[in-house]
C-alpha cells in the first residue's frame, strides 16, 4: 500500500484501514547545519557559527553514539539478569512437577503390565480388523485425570510440556490433542488424523485405526504404550472426545493407548462433559498437581529469599506482589509477569542509585547507619549481600518451623522485610508490629506469622523437632556462630523452650529488613507505583503518552547519526494494552482511536496516529510506518538501564 501524501485529510472515524505515520526525512546537508546555527546563535550571538556548529554536531553525534551504546548494554544486562531468574524459575517448577511425573510414569507402567497380562497379541493379530477380545472389561482405556487447580490455563502449559518430555524420554510414544482439535469443526476424523500426524511419518489418505495398528507393529514401535495428552479437558467437545474414546477402546488390547488429561476445576468434570457410555470405556486414575500456593512458596524461596539475581524488594512491593497473586486467583503466570516487570524497572533505576554513590544515599546518612567514608561502594555492597544471605538463612529456618502450622512463605516473607519491625524504640522484640502492615493477610488465630512460627517450635513432637533442626543445620551452613550453637542443641537433650529461645535470639540479631541497611537503595526495588502502573495501570493514559513521544521510537536511518538502520521495535502501546487484560487479546488500534475520539486526548491521537511497529521504507523522502493491530505483549523489548550492573555481577 502506498503512503498517502502529507497534506491528506484525516480519515473518517468509521474508516478501519491501517493507520499511518508519515515522517518527513530531513535533508542530509541542511538539517544538521541549521540546527547547529540555531544553537550557536543562542549561545554566542556575536560570533559566526561554522566552528560552533561543527563542534555541536560532533557533540551530538558523540552523545547519540554513547546513548545507543548504553541502550544496548541495558538491554543485554536485563536479558542476562532475567535469563538467570527464568532458568531458576524453570528449575524450581520442574522439580515440583517431577513428583507428579514419576507418579504418572508409574501408573503407565502398571497399566501397561495389566493389559499385557490379559493378552500379548502377535503382529498378525494386531492388524486384524476385528477386536481380539470381546469382553467389555478388556475394552476400557486407562485414563489419568490430573487435577491442576489452576484458574489460568497458561500455568499448565509448561507442566504438560515437561510431562510429555519426561514420558517420551522413558520410552513412551507421545501425542498431544488440544481443545481446538477436539471440536465439532474437526470432528472425530480430523482429530484422529491429527493424532496420526504426530506418530506416523506418512499419513495415508484414508486415516483409520488399521493405519495406526500397522505402524505399531514395527519393531521400534512395538511393546511401548501410546500416551495421548489433553492438557485442558474442560475446553474440549464432550461428544467428539467421547466418540474418539469409544473408537480406540475397541483396540486397547492390540494397541495400548492411554489418556492423560488435565482438569482445572474439580474431578467431577469428566462426568459433566462425557456421556455415561464413554465413561464406561475408561479405567480412571486420579492424580493431583502441587497447589499454586506450594509452587508460590518454592518460587519465593528461590527468587526473593535467596539472592538469585542480586536484587531484593521492599515491604510495600512485596505486599503488592502478594495481593496481585491472590487477585489473579493464585496464578503463577501473573506472579512471574510481575517479577519480570519488577526486575526490568529495578535495572532501569540502578544507574541513578549508583550515581548518587554510597554516602549520599539516605540509608547511609542516617544516624544509626552512618558509614565510614573510607569504605568503598564495592565493600559496602559485599557487606550488604552478606547480611542478606544471613537474613535469608534465618528466614528459611523460621519458615521450616512455621510450615508445620500452615504458615506460608510469602506471608512470613512480607512480614520479615517490614522496616517497622526494626523500630528504634523496640528493636529487641517485634511486639509493636501489628498484622495490619500486611494487607489482606490471613491471620488465623490473630498471631503474626513470625510469632506463629516461633510458637510452633514449642509444640512440635521431639521427632519432628529433630528433623527441623537438621533442616536448620543445612540452611545455616556458613554462619559459624549459629552453627556451633545448633550443634550444641542437637548433641544434648532437645528442649523446645531452648530451641525457641535460641531462635528468638537469632531472629533479633539477623532478621533485619533490607530497608534498614546501608546501600540498600542500590539493590532494593521500592517504587511500587511504577510496578502498579505497568501491571494494572491506566492504559488510556499510557496510549496517549506513547503517541506523544512516538518520534523517540521512530529510529530510521535518516534520523540516526550513526547511519545504521534499526529493525522494527515493539511500541509501548501494545504492551500497555495487553497489561490491562492478560488474556492474549489482540486489540485493534482503530478501537482505541474510537475510544479516544470523545476525550481530551483525541487531538494527539488524530495528529499522530501512531503505529505499533516502526520500520523505514526509504532513506529519504516520506518514511512510511504502519501497522493495523497491536501485537501481544513482549516485555523483552523494553530497554532497562544497566549502568553499574556489571560491577554488581562481579560481586555476585
Amino acid at each position: 500500500m502506498a503512503a498517502p501524501p502529507c497534506d491528506a485529510p484525516l480519515t473518517a472515524a468509521s474508516n478501519i484501514q491501517p493507520f499511518f505515520v508519515l515522517h518527513k526525512a530531513a535533508a542530509a546537508s541542511s538539517a544538521p547545519a541549521s540546527r547547529g546555527r540555531r544553537r550557536a546563535d543562542s549561545s554566542q550571538p556575536s560570533l559566526p557559527g561554522p566552528k560552533s556548529s561543527k563542534r555541536s554536531r560532533d557533540v551530538d553525534a558523540s552523545d547519540e553514539d554513547v546513548s545507543e551504546l548504553y541502550q544496548r548494554l541495558r538491554l543485554e544486562a536485563f536479558h542476562r539478569t532475567w535469563s538467570k531468574i527464568q532458568s531458576t524459575i524453570d528449575e524450581v517448577l520442574r522439580g515440583i512437577n517431577l513428583k507428579l511425573f514419576d507418579q504418572v510414569l508409574h501408573w503407565i507402567q502398571e497399566s501397561f503390565s495389566a493389559i499385557r497380562a490379559i493378552a500379548k497379541p502377535h503382529h498378525s493379530e494386531i492388524q486384524q480388523p476385528y477386536p481380539l477380545i470381546t469382553d467389555v472389561i478388556c475394552r476400557r482405556i486407562p485414563a489419568a485425570f490430573v487435577l491442576t487447580k489452576n484458574a489460568e490455563f497458561v500455568d499448565d502449559i509448561t507442566t504438560f510440556r515437561d510431562l510429555a518430555e519426561h514420558l517420551e524420554s522413558n520410552g513412551c510414544h507421545l501425542a498431544k490433542l488440544s481443545a481446538t482439535e477436539l471440536s465439532p469443526k474437526n470432528g472425530v476424523g480430523g482429530c484422529f488424523r491429527n493424532l496420526l500426524r504426530q506418530l506416523l511419518s506418512d499419513v495415508p489418505d484414508v486415516a483409520d485405526v488399521s493405519s495406526l495398528a500397522s505402524w505399531y507393529c514395527d519393531t521400534e514401535n512395538y511393546d511401548q504404550p501410546i500416551i495421548i495428552i489433553i492438557d485442558d479437558l474442560e475446553q474440549c467437545s464432550g461428544d467428539i472426545l467421547g466418540e474418539l474414546m469409544m473408537m480406540l477402546s475397541e483396540w486397547v488390547i492390540k494397541i495400548p493407548i492411554f489418556f492423560v488429561m488435565g482438569i482445572a476445576t474439580t474431578l467431577d468434570a469428566p462426568r459433566k462433559l462425557l456421556s455415561s457410555e464413554a465413561l464406561q470405556r475408561l479405567e480412571p486414575c486420579k492424580l493431583t498437581l502441587g497447589s499454586p500456593t506450594d509452587r508460590m512458596n518454592a518460587l519465593v524461596e528461590a527468587i526473593l529469599v535467596k539472592p538469585c539475581a542480586g536484587f531484593c524488594i521492599s515491604h510495600e512491593v512485596a505486599v503488592f506482589l502478594r495481593n496481585y497473586f491472590f487477585r489473579h486467583d493464585g496464578t503463577i503466570t501473573s506472579f512471574i509477569s510481575a517479577l519480570k516487570e519488577l526486575w526490568r524497572e529495578k535495572i532501569e533505576a540502578l544507574p541513578e542509585a549508583m550515581q548518587k554513590y554510597a554516602f549520599s544515599l539516605p540509608s547511609c546518612t542516617s544516624g544509626k547507619n552512618s558509614s565510614d567514608p573510607s569504605i568503598s561502594i564495592s565493600e559496602g555492597l559485599l557487606e550488604l549481600l552478606k547480611l542478606q544471605r544471613d537474613w535469608s538463612a534465618v528466614l528459611l529456618c523460621l519458615y521450616e518451623a512455621g510450615r508445620h502450622d500452615k504458615v506460608q512463605l510469602l506471608d512470613i516473607f512480607c512480614e520479615a522485610i517490614n522496616p517497622d519491625l526494626q523500630n528504634a524504640s523496640n528493636r529487641d522484640l517485634f511486639s509493636k508490629t501489628t498484622s495490619e502492615n500486611l494487607s489482606g493477610a490471613k491471620l488465623g488465630s490473630g498471631n503474626r506469622f513470625i510469632d506463629q512460627a516461633m510458637n510452633t517450635v514449642r509444640y512440635l513432637p521431639l521427632e519432628t523437632l529433630s528433623r527441623v533442626l537438621d533442616v536448620w543445620s543445612a540452611h545455616l551452613k556458613g554462619m559459624s556462630e549459629i552453627s556451633d550453637k545448633l550443634k550444641e542443641l542437637q548433641s544434648t537433650t532437645i528442649g523446645a523452650d531452648n530451641v525457641r529461645t535460641a531462635k528468638e535470639k537469632w531472629t533479633r540479631k539477623y532478621l533485619v529488613p533490607v530497608e534498614c541497611l546501608p546501600f540498600h537503595e542500590i539493590i532494593c526495588f521500592k517504587n511500587v507505583g511504577i510496578l502498579q502502573s505497568a501491571l494494572i495501570g491506566n492504559p488510556r493514559r499510557m496510549v496517549q503518552l506513547d503517541l506523544l513521544k512516538s518520534q523517540s521510537h521512530l529510529k530510521c536511518s535518516c534520523c540516526s547519526r550513526s547511519g545504521t538502520a534499526v529493525s522494527g521495535s515493539l511500541h509501548d502501546t501494545s504492551i500497555m494494552c495487553n497489561l490491562a487484560q492478560e488474556y492474549g487479546d489482540v486489540i485493534n488500534l482503530h478501537d482505541w482511536y474510537i475510544a479516544f475520539e470523545e476525550q481530551d486526548s483525541a487531538e494527539p491521537l488524530l495528529r499522530c496516529k501512531s503505529p505499533v511497529f516502526f520500520g523505514c521504507q526509504a532513506r529519504e523522502g516520506l518514511i512510511l510506518c504502519r501497522e493495523s493491530h497491536l501485537a501481544l505483549r513482549d516485555l523483552n523489548r523494553r530497554d532497562p538501564v544497566a549502568d553499574g550492573i556489571k560491577a554488581l555481577d562481579s560481586i555476585l
